[in-house]
């Protein structure tokens, strides 16, 4: 079980990369938004919904698994933090490319209130929240990038 919980947090091993493991983390939320973009606005909610309650078991699992605080390995809080970011982009590259770097952005400098998530909350919702809250201020300038240029 420990294998597959690890698989899962660590988006199937690219949180082992030496060098940015955020990075290709939010990398492979890409693809999974392909195939989700899909689904009609309440099955999409759905699943948006069941990869975060995943990330926050699996993130936390993986923290006691690895016996270390918030382990960068751990990406899958990058993932639903992309994931969020692309909440009603167009299926246009530039955008996910200013998506992506948005949220990287974001999910770097860590304005409040993520410093204080980041800080003050522990275990797999602390892991994930600040994320969640990244991939939140990533949407809105995104969305407001999309409305002004797109």
């Amino acid at each position: 079980m420990d294998k597959i919980i690890m698989a899962i947090a660590t988006g199937l091993g690219l949180g082992y990369a030496p060098k940015a493991p955020g990075t290709f983390g939010t990398l492979l939320a890409l693809p999974l938004h392909f195939l989700l973009i899909k689904l009609s606005l309440p099955y999409y909610s759905a699943a948006l919904t069941a990869i975060f309650l995943l990330a926050v078991f699996t993130a936390g699992s993986a923290e006691k698994i690895l016996d270390y605080s918030d382990p960068g390995a751990v990406v899958i809080d990058e993932i639903i933090g992309m994931l969020i970011t692309l909440i009603g982009a167009p299926t246009n590259l530039l955008v996910w490319i200013i998506g992506f770097a948005l949220f990287r952005f974001f999910d770097i400098l860590k304005p409040f209130p993520i410093n204080f998530i980041d800080q003050r909350l522990h275990g797999g919702l602390g892991i994930v929240l600040d994320d969640i809250m990244a991939g939140i201020y990533s949407l809105i300038c995104l969305q407001l990038i999309c409305y002004l240029w797109f």
